[in-house]
């Protein structure tokens, strides 16, 4: 082992050791808990490279040292291994979402899913309309003069809307009326069918006009997003588990996960169902959420439909968070693709 991989186990020690005991480390824990092969006097001067690195701090008076933000750093950049989920975990994480009966029960099994397995607060993003496609739209009469529209997406999202007409529309008209509605609509991502919704009037036969103009004005108001839908969070109380890692303001990161903004933004780099993105304290945007480190993914078979994620402190157990997160993900695109 050389000079520099010999530091590198000696900053994996520390993480470990600190994650696990909330306690800074020292050389004497290092050298009997970890199987190094090299004395105290080794171990203390490697810890003073890395302190000089900035990669570990002396936190007070103590003899012991705490990891930086930089030092998780490295440390995250370096896992060659990340701690898989074992064979009854990932059993148990399918047959769980297994049984979700609706896209709303997927994300809300996810969400509680992923703070159980990483005891952080989860956080999912529904399915953004705007990567979604039409699958098809309902239209189905209430009464004569009302009608219930069930617009259905790619990605399992389901809208309905009833609207009252003010005329009265036969059996016909209504069935034309669906198959002008998905003439328009069906196959086209969210974006290309709220255009051509809005030119449905022009076409359409003049005695459907009037019913074609509340209708379409009806389908253009769903096609767009909606902001208070987008989010989903689990597991806050687990951040409360350990106030003393957030040594500036536990309030002011829960006050923060209650802005969607924020949220949203935490997740912006979660574009890849097949990379886990770490952000670490000071590498987070938003100024409140500096204490704490973000590990995210996208989630979706061929097109990514939205990111989720786990936000705790910087002294979190990457390993197996970035297992859970990866895990979870994989299995929320599977079932949304099958639906």
């Amino acid at each position: 082992m050389n000079a520099d991989e010999r530091r590198f186990a000696v900053l994996r020690a520390i993480v470990a050791d600190y994650v696990a005991t909330h306690e800074p480390v020292g050389s004497k824990m290092i050298v009997d808990r970890h199987n190094l092969g090299v004395s105290s006097a080794t171990v203390r001067n490697d810890m003073a490279v890395l302190e000089e690195d900035g990669l570990i701090a002396q936190p007070h008076t103590s003899a012991g040292r705490v990891p930086t933000d930089k030092g998780y750093r490295v440390f995250v950049d370096r896992l060659t291994q990340v701690k898989p989920l074992s064979t009854a975990e990932r059993r148990a994480v399918q047959a769980f979402l297994d049984g979700a009966v609706d896209l709303d029960d997927v994300m809300r099994r996810s969400v509680r899913l992923l703070a159980q397995l990483t005891r952080q607060v989860a956080v999912i993003q529904y399915p953004t309309l705007t990567r979604s496609t039409v699958r098809h739209c309902e239209v189905v009469a209430l009464t004569p003069a009302r009608l219930m529209l069930v617009l259905i997406t790619d990605s399992g999202r389901v809208d309905q809307r009833v609207v009252d007409l003010g005329e009265v529309l036969s059996d016909d008209d209504v069935a034309a009326l669906r198959a002008l509605v998905n003439g328009a609509l069906a196959g086209r991502p969210l974006a290309a069918a709220s255009v051509a919704v809005a030119e449905l009037p022009e076409s359409a036969p003049a005695a459907l006009r009037g019913v074609i103009t509340t209708v379409a004005s009806v389908l253009i108001e769903t096609l767009v997003e909606h902001p208070e839908e987008r989010l989903l969070l689990g597991g806050t109380a687990n951040l409360t588990r350990n106030a003393a890692d957030f040594p500036n303001s536990l309030r002011q990161i829960l006050e923060a996960l209650e802005e969607q903004v924020v949220v949203l933004k935490l997740l912006a780099s979660a574009q890849d169902p097949s990379t886990v993105t770490v952000r670490i304290g000071g590498e987070n945007e938003a100024e409140e959420m500096r204490d704490t480190s973000v590990v995210s993914i996208g989630y979706g078979m061929s097109t990514v439909l939205g990111g989720m994620g786990v936000v705790g402190p910087t002294r979190m157990d990457y390993p197996g968070s970035i297992a859970a997160v990866h895990a979870v993900a994989r299995y929320v695109g599977e079932i949304l693709a099958a639906r």
